[in-house]
């Protein structure tokens, strides 16, 4: 008993000095931990710095470009050369002995070109400048902004409406939680619509007989988003996918069949949820219950309504650049049209884009108008500089590119852009979509007074000309 006694006694003593080491350990280890974690954010921030740095270099050398246009000089070939220089630079270019912390990879995690690859040469310049501001802004934006909101999003229970929520979704989803919470706002909006068995079941129909717009569908399949690997990259599965979903969209919706646009929508609804079925039901729920009816109507009634309600909408918000606009004679139609036909499949970079889609699944197509706003007062500055339609115009050709902060588009967007009624908006949609169909029912007037006079007159040959029978028989 007594040697029992004298081990115990050691062991106590020697539990007691090893917990010491232990928590000694553990303070040793936070501390470094903190340390390390202190140096990646100021490696992360110095990296960003340094994208900055550089984007202003090749911006630099962009305006010189056009400031010289074609002019045959030793400084024109300098400057070609610098500008082939700066498109060539890689990450392997930079010193062994200094890690590249997060360096910019050729695809985005959605499988998007992050580097767009242009033919035009002073595009290509663009575009390296847009991808290094992209990754600029991420890292600088990862501690303060990212992590916070991964937070938040990972103690968020289960999804129920509430203003919260709306809130969240604005933000932006984290991409580990998109596939589950997009499933969830499309459940919501096609309860009503679903049925077990339903994608199956129009497959099948597919199989049995071809559907008129099959030919149609299978021409833009190479044409949806040709800067994405995963639709063009040919063992990718996701054309395959892509096809069977608007097909069976096609059976699903006689009255719309196929319009192009909606292969992007689908295109994109696949990406994020990866799975065939979930996409076909968020088209269903884009095309049936967001956009108005009448959105993908042969006459597209509806998407000409909301280009009217856009432009009142900016005579309201940004009067001093829709006066400068209309000074100039442009229809920003030619641009805006396709933003709301594809919820801005085509104009966002992906980072920014599916953030919009957040939001648009929840809240609808006011969400669409509130970043047509915001894109235009984003880039306000720039347009009013320019005093040339063409330049106006060129420019619109690929602005939205060039917006790399998703924090400041979305505070423009729902805060700068407030009050935005919805009530204001029904009324302004109604009021346009009744005078466009007075004004197509007008023209199908005219267009019946027309043939009608036509064919009440005989087919008069032009003194001179000769007639389709003349010479019939003749060799």
């Amino acid at each position: 008993m007594e040697h029992l006694k004298d081990d115990i006694e050691a062991y106590r003593t020697q539990n007691g000095f090893l917990n010491s080491e232990i928590h000694q350990v553990t303070k040793i280890w936070r501390r470094v931990a903190e340390k390390e974690r202190a140096l990646l954010t100021k490696c992360a921030y110095l990296q960003a710095k340094n994208c900055q740095v550089e984007s202003k270099y090749l911006a630099g050398l962009r305006r010189l470009q056009e400031v010289m246009g074609g002019e045959a000089s030793q400084c024109s070939e300098l400057l070609r050369q610098l500008t082939q220089e700066a498109l060539q630079w890689e990450a392997r270019e930079a010193s062994a002995e200094v890690p590249e912390l997060s360096p910019i990879s050729e695809y985005d995690e959605y499988g998007f070109l992050t580097v767009p690859n242009y033919e035009v040469e002073d595009l290509k310049l663009l575009a390296k400048i847009q991808a290094l501001e992209v990754h600029s802004h991420h890292l600088l934006a990862h501690e303060a902004v990212e992590r916070p909101l991964r937070e938040r999003w990972a103690a968020l229970g289960e999804l129920t409406p509430s203003v919260e929520l709306k809130q969240l979704l604005r933000a932006g989803v984290p991409r580990e939680h998109r596939p589950r919470v997009w499933k969830w706002l499309v459940h919501l909006r096609i309860q009503h619509l679903w049925s077990p068995g339903r994608y199956q079941e129009l497959l099948s129909q597919g199989q049995v007989h071809e559907h008129p717009a099959a030919r149609q569908i299978e021409l833009d399949l190479n044409r949806t988003f040709p800067n994405n690997k995963h639709f063009t990259c040919p063992s990718s599965s996701f054309p395959d996918k892509l096809r069977r979903v608007l097909l069976a969209f096609s059976w699903q919706n006689p009255a719309i069949g196929y319009c192009q646009g909606l292969n992007r929508l689908a295109a994109i609804a696949l990406l994020v949820l990866e799975e065939e079925e979930c996409a076909f039901w968020c088209l269903v729920a884009i095309v049936e219950t967001i956009m108005p009816a009448g959105y993908y109507s042969k006459t597209l009634t509806s998407s000409q309504a909301d280009q009217r309600v856009l432009r009142d909408l900016l005579s309201e918000k940004l009067p001093r650049l829709m006066a400068h606009l209309a000074q100039h004679r442009v229809d920003l139609s030619f641009v805006t049209f396709n933003w709301f036909l594809v919820v801005f499949a085509d104009s966002l970079i992906s980072n920014i884009l599916l953030r919009v889609w957040d939001a648009f699944l929840y809240e609808g197509t006011k969400v669409v108008f509130r970043y047509a706003l915001a894109i235009f007062k984003y880039n306000e500055d720039e347009i009013l500089r320019l005093h040339d339609s063409l330049e106006i115009y060129q420019y619109l050709r690929f602005f939205t590119k060039t917006i790399c902060n998703s924090q400041k588009l979305m505070n423009i967007a729902f805060n700068d852009m407030n009050p935005f009624p919805m009530k204001q908006l029904r009324q302004l949609r109604t009021a346009h979509r009744e005078r466009l169909e007075a004004e197509l029912r007008e023209l199908e007037l005219l267009k019946a007074e027309y043939l009608e006079a036509r064919n009440s007159k005989a087919p008069a040959v032009p003194e001179g000309c000769a007639s389709e029978d003349e010479g019939e028989g003749e060799a």
